[in-house]
Order: C-alpha cells, then structure tokens, then sequence
C-alpha cells in the first residue's frame, strides 16, 4: 500500500470516530431532555420539600405622594388630621393593651369596614396604621384584606409578588415570604395578593381563623389592621369581622342612610367592641354628637369626625 493510500484511510478512519463521537452526545442529549428530574430533598427528613425563607424585604413609601393625598405623615405632627387620629387611636390602643384588653378576645386584631364603597374606609385604616406605627413603642401590621378591590398598594404605588390570598390558597408559601417591612420602622405590610374567584371561601376557611390567632397570639405585642370590603357589598366583610377583636365602622356623614348602618351594624351583633367614626363631616358637624355608649354597637359606640380631610377615600 502506497503512502498516498495509507493517508486516505487514516484520515477516514479520524472522520468515523469524528462522526461517533457527535452521535453519542446528540443521543445523551435527547435523553437528558426525556428524563425526569429529580427532586433535590431539603425537607431534612420530612418528606416534604420546603420553600426558601425570604427575610429583610422592604418596600419605600413616597411620602410625599401620600401629603397630596391628604393622609398623614410624620413631618406634620401639628396638623388637625393627627391630632384626630391620636384621639381616634388611643381607644383602640387602650382596648388592644390596657385594662380592658382582659375582656376581650383578640384584641389587637382591628378591622376597619363601612356599609358601602365610598365613605373612606382605606384611608382611616391607612391613617391609623401610620398613627400608631410613629409612636416609639409600638408596631403595626396592615393587612389588605379588600381582597375584590385592593387599594394599599396602588396608593402606596408599591407592588409586590405574593399576599394574603396567595398565602391562604398555597400551603407552600410562608408567612415570612407575604409580609413586608416599609421605611417606617414601626409598619409592615400584607398586601391581598392575586385576584382569586374563591377569595371569599379562603377568607372563611381554617387557615385563615388560625391565620388570625396566630396574629394575635404569636405577636401580641403589635397591632393588626385589617382593611376590609364594605359589609354590604361582599360577604367578606362579615367573615372577617367574626376574627377580630374591634371593629370600626366608617360612616360617610350626611351621606350614609341611617338604615344602611343599622344593616351593617346587624352583622356586627356578634362582636365585643364596634367603634363608629364619623369621615368626611363639615367643621362644626361633631357639636350635634357626642361620645357615648350604645348597646347595639357593642361595648362602646365612637363617633369622630375629620373635618375637612377624608375626602381622597373612595373605599
């Protein structure tokens, strides 16, 4: 065999070898997109895969978006509008922690609810929340628990991945991975999470009635706010007010009908405190009312007002 020929047979034999090789990686390919993939166990013997905690999240409130809302802010400590929530908030705070907190169940689990969209309900729990969070001592959470037509975020203009109803719905996801801190160091947030056709079962559900204990129990030593649907647009707030422990009615004054409330204030009957305070009055309004305890608002019955202010809370 000549030279010439022992070359052309060297350098056939390099290309079937080339071709082999290239075969084996396209089949090992194929075959690695056909096999299942394995689970990697971080259950530490359970059984059950756990989802990585998520700490330290925060979000930034823009203060000054929230000044033109007319909400309050800690730079106006003289304003009329703090000086009402302070009025507002120390019954609730009191009832959360003081003398009469004994009596009653829950306390410190606050729902803030109306009769009908519109008399301000969002912004007084917002106002509150803000409230009670600039005081040294104390933390506040602030559920939104509007899950139909949440409103805290947008008006926060923050968003967020996961919330409540995600929570309730994904036995998966943590408490830790739903609430959020804010660069108010005394506030956190939950906000309601996606849009679900089940809400209302989800919020009636034991998870939630734990969820809800747990709050209390666990964390104690903090408020709880829950923004929640007016009680005659949705049944949710009704469900919700059986987990609290007080309750405050918003009444859009001169403009609530009297029966509205009543109805309301019936689906209420089974709970210890009922505060009603009275949003958007005109200056001089509160002289025709007084402080005052009502029976069928349960322990005690409240009527404030803002004054001029309230009037950017549709909800």
């Amino acid at each position: 065999m000549s030279i010439i020929e022992k070359a052309l047979n060297k350098a056939k034999e390099e290309e079937q070898k080339s071709i082999s090789s290239a075969e084996i990686a396209r089949d090992n390919k194929l075959d690695n997109l056909h096999r299942p993939v394995e689970a990697v166990d971080s259950s530490n013997g359970t059984g059950q895969l756990e989802r990585p905690v998520k700490r330290n999240k925060e979000v930034t409130i823009d203060w000054e978006r929230l000044a033109e809302l007319g909400f309050i802010v800690s730079d106006r400590a003289h304003s009329q509008t703090i000086e009402e929530y302070r009025n507002i908030k120390r019954r609730l705070v009191d009832n959360a922690f003081g003398p009469t907190s004994s009596g009653i169940a829950r306390s410190n689990l606050i729902l803030i609810t109306s009769s009908v969209s519109g008399e301000g309900k969002t912004y007084t729990a917002l106002n509150l929340a803000l409230s009670i969070a600039n005081e040294r001592d104390k933390h506040v959470l602030l559920i939104d628990a509007d899950v139909a037509r949440p409103s805290i975020a947008t008006t926060l203009g923050i968003h967020v991945p996961l919330g409540l109803i995600d929570y309730l719905e994904n036995d998966h996801i943590s408490y830790a991975d739903i609430e959020y801190k804010t660069n108010l160091p005394g506030l956190s947030l939950i906000l309601s999470g996606k849009q679900h056709r089940h809400s209302t079962e989800l919020l009636a559900s034991n998870k939630m009635a734990s969820f809800a204990e747990e709050l209390s129990n666990k964390y104690s030593d903090r408020i709880v706010i829950f923004d929640s649907p007016p009680l005659l647009a949705a049944t949710q707030g009704a469900v919700l007010a059986s987990l609290v422990g007080q309750v405050v009615m918003v009444i859009e004054a001169e403009q609530t009908l009297q029966s509205l409330v009543m109805a309301s204030v019936e689906k209420l009957a089974a709970c210890d405190v009922v505060l009603a305070v009275l949003n958007k009055g005109k200056a001089g309004l509160l002289d025709k009312y007084c402080y005052g305890q009502y029976g069928q608002y349960g322990q005690y019955g409240q009527y404030g007002q803002y004054g001029q202010y309230g009037q950017y809370g549709r909800k």
